[in-house]
């Protein structure tokens, strides 16, 4: 399988940059064998069954960007330097992995102080990241960070205009709960509480677990073979409860529905020893292309997402590769609204 094969020609107007209001008034596309159906996210009851199980990824994005200066003195004098952090990955020691602008103008041991009550000292470069150890650690950090960094927009938002106060709240969903994740799970900004309201009520059951996306999930696949990528790997944790709930779905005839590509990944990470779901917690790197055995996952809820990427290839690997190039023809098309703040598809895969 080539690169090639999981392009396809988006325009750039289609990109948003901003979500819809309210949050599950965005357009959502249905795709069931060979059917499509334009629908809306507010309609959901309309395509979910009672007892069906929606799996929702309850991360909560961390504000990860921070600008900071460093300060240098020397025999001419004091110098300063503004630098850009985002923060990629804590560390086991209590220090942080991040990406840097500009790297080349910070030393290792020197001190980039962020705020008045938050800095960090350079430990080491690994692999083009720098490795960091800030002054405050656990709620103390957890509080310094929320009022000196802003949510890390993706970049192809962040190309286009600079945060701001709305995407605070935009770019969270309504049940993030578990500190970690430096890019939100897209697919599951589209719920508000009356939505999740309805579809209890309709006899849709929720199970939550837990993946910390990282800033990779932006990262471009650079080789033609796709199939020597190498995914980044990100923490998440399915419980017992979780595992459970998902186990009961299916052995009572209910499908598993997975809230994005996040939760879809985490899931068949749990299942992937045994072949049926399983308490797990760890770091997966899961890579999801044409071939892949699903075994957990009856159908996915999701955004479009961009040319080439490896989201494009797990939804090729649900749907195949031909149904989903139908399908994003279709969205173009009819100017469906594209990536992290655009519209919704539900896709259930043939038989």
């Amino acid at each position: 399988m080539k690169l090639s094969d999981f392009d396809f020609h988006l325009p750039e107007e289609l990109i948003a940059t901003r979500p819809v209001s309210p949050r599950s008034s965005a357009r959502m596309l249905v795709a069931q064998g060979d059917q499509i159906t334009d629908s809306r996210v507010d309609a959901l009851t309309d395509w979910l069954r009672p007892g069906d199980r929606l799996v929702l990824n309850d991360t909560r994005v961390i504000p990860a960007r921070l600008a900071g200066l460093r300060h240098r003195s020397g025999v001419q004098g004091d110098t300063h330097a503004r630098i850009e952090v985002t923060l990629i990955d804590p560390r086991p020691d209590g220090s942080w992995s991040a990406l840097v602008k500009p790297l080349k103008k910070v030393k290792i041991s020197e001190n980039i102080v962020f705020s008045d009550d938050l800095n960090a000292i350079l430990e080491a470069v690994q692999d083009g990241q720098a490795v960091f150890r800030f002054n405050l650690t656990g709620d103390d950090f957890d509080a310094a960070l929320d009022a000196a960094g802003q949510l890390p927009l993706p970049p192809y938002i962040a190309a286009k205009r600079a945060a701001d106060d709305r995407d605070s709240i935009d770019y969270q969903t309504v049940f993030a709960t578990h500190i970690g994740a430096v890019a939100a799970p897209t697919a599951s900004l589209h719920f508000d509480q009356p939505l999740l309201d309805r579809l209890a009520t309709h006899g849709v059951n929720f199970t939550r677990v837990t993946l910390h996306v990282g800033a990779g999930t932006f990262l471009p696949v650079k080789v033609d073979d796709i199939t020597t990528h190498r995914m980044h790997a990100e923490w998440g944790r399915v419980t017992d409860q979780a595992a459970a709930e998902i186990a009961q779905t299916k052995a009572e005839g209910g499908r598993v529905i997975p809230v994005g590509t996040t939760a879809l990944r985490l899931i068949e990470t749990a299942a992937a020893a045994s072949g049926a779901i399983a308490p797990w917690q760890g770091k997966t790197d899961i890579f999801i292309y044409p071939g892949f055995k699903f075994r957990v996952t009856d159908a996915l809820m999701t955004n479009f997402h961009l040319p080439k990427s490896t989201l494009m290839m797990l939804v090729s690997a649900l749907m195949g590769a031909d149904r989903i190039r139908a399908i994003y023809d279709h969205a173009v098309d009819n100017r469906y609204r594209f990536f992290s703040y655009g519209d919704a598809s539900l896709l259930f895969p043939a038989g």
